[in-house]
């Protein structure tokens, strides 16, 4: 699978950013898309993820209910990452990942999934 994110910059606190992840995979095979991130000095977190089979999302528990909101651009097949309100604490860099999507009995949520595929990662930096 390829993945191409872009879409990362610096922004001021309070903004908003969509973070776009083109991919491409195998003819016939549905995938589990997901955002990650890695702040500085911290481990890399699941953030959100979506399957391509139905558009199905899901959330990790630190960004459920929140500021963060993934949906799928079937036409440009690419899966978009908003983030309202950014805060310092924001600042990472992002990475698109995908995994083979085998349903949902072997579905262990967005912030524990094995993934198969990473993009290079987007820089984005939030300043006070």
């Amino acid at each position: 699978v390829q993945l191409v994110e872009s879409g990362g910059g610096l922004v001021q606190a309070g903004e908003s950013l969509t973070l776009s992840c083109a991919f491409s995979g195998s003819p016939g095979d549905d995938y589990l898309i997901g955002w990650l991130r890695q702040a500085p000095g911290k481990e890399r977190e699941g953030l959100s993820c979506l399957t391509t089979t139905d558009g199905s999302t899901d959330y990790a528990d630190s960004v459920k209910g929140g500021r963060f909101t993934i949906s799928r651009d079937g036409a440009k097949n690419s899966v978009l990452l908003r983030i309202n309100n950014l805060e310092p604490e924001d600042t990472a860099v992002y990475y698109c990942a995908a995994a083979v999507w085998r349903g949902t009995y072997y579905y262990t949520g967005c912030a524990s999934t094995r993934w198969d595929s990473f993009g290079q990662g987007t820089q984005v930096t939030v300043s006070s």
